[in-house]
């Protein structure tokens, strides 16, 4: 199998499999597919905290507004009865007027917050470092905890304007907002690999070879925004040894300037080739039997 790393600019998103002979239009629909489901669930995830804390969303024609601004208008929720929480609500209000305040109690509270930890954790970015690929089933999977978890704690559902419902029926409204920034749809994404854009029509095999123990960096991009960034040569992790390096070679110089003998000459940093010997795994080596 392929390993693809996919990237979105700098920042590591997911591995994803495949093979050589997959055509790129393919890869391309799945990858995009996992990128938005990734992102459908990080919405969901940050608007559950706020359901758990303030009940469910009031209509728009409601929000905003003061207790008395609503007494005097004659605006009634007519949802409020209807999406009540099990074991009963308990009553916080919502500073930003945004949800009508009737709150899960905190037992129902925790089946949201555990839900929404668990769902996270399973399409999280730090399933790269984890060498863990994401799939289109563990994106899916991921939305049924969390739509099983609000089933949950309101039976009779939420109502037809809140953000969570929209989201798990894909009728959400993101105009205007920095998460539509984020979202690549399937006819705008392209990927890219070394500087040079797959295109469509080819397979992977056309840019890879045919080696199926590939791994490749590649990175979203939506049309028209041009070539990402290059890779950089070294890693973050490199950068820090070889600063490290630098340092002891300095501190040890200054050492040695103050002593002013010529001992610094037996040091290992002395060794020209020493940083190289570091990268390659050549220090340390002994000949004959140990």
């Amino acid at each position: 199998m392929v390993q693809l790393h996919v990237k979105r600019g700098d920042e590591s998103q997911f591995l994803f499999n495949t093979t050589v002979d997959a055509p790129v239009e393919t890869v391309v629909q799945q990858v995009t597919a996992i990128y938005n489901g990734r992102l459908k669930v990080d919405r969901i995830c940050s608007e559950i905290p706020e359901l758990a804390d303030h009940g469910i969303m009031l209509p728009s024609n409601m929000q905003g507004l003061t207790e008395e601004q609503i007494v005097e208008l004659k605006l009634k929720d007519e949802w409020e009865d209807k999406c009540v929480p099990s074991g009963g609500p308990v009553f916080k209000t919502d500073e930003t007027g945004r949800r009508n305040g009737h709150a899960p109690n905190d037992k129902m509270k925790e089946v949201l917050m555990r839900t929404v930890e668990e769902a996270k954790a399973l399409v999280s970015k730090k399933q790269v470092q984890a060498n863990v690929c994401v799939t289109m089933e563990m994106v899916k999977e991921a939305l049924d905890q969390l739509r099983g978890a609000v089933m949950i704690v309101y039976p009779m559902g939420l109502p037809p304007h809140d953000p969570i419902r929209m989201e798990f029926e894909d009728r959400e409204d993101l105009s205007g907002t920095q998460a539509s920034l984020q979202v690549i749809t399937e006819a705008e994404c392209q990927l890219w690999w070394a500087a040079k854009e797959m295109q469509r029509g080819k397979k992977l095999q056309d840019y890879t070879g045919k080696n199926e123990k590939t791994k490749l960096v590649v990175k979203i991009q939506k049309k028209g925004q041009g070539a990402p960034a290059r890779e950089p040569l070294v890693t973050d992790e490199q950068q820090k040894q070889m600063m490290m390096h630098y340092y002891r070679r300095q501190e040890e110089l200054k050492k040695l300037e103050e002593a002013d003998d010529d001992s610094y000459l037996d040091s290992e940093w002395s060794d020209r080739q020493a940083l190289k010997k570091q990268f390659q795994g050549l220090t340390n080596i002994k000949w004959g039997p140990r």
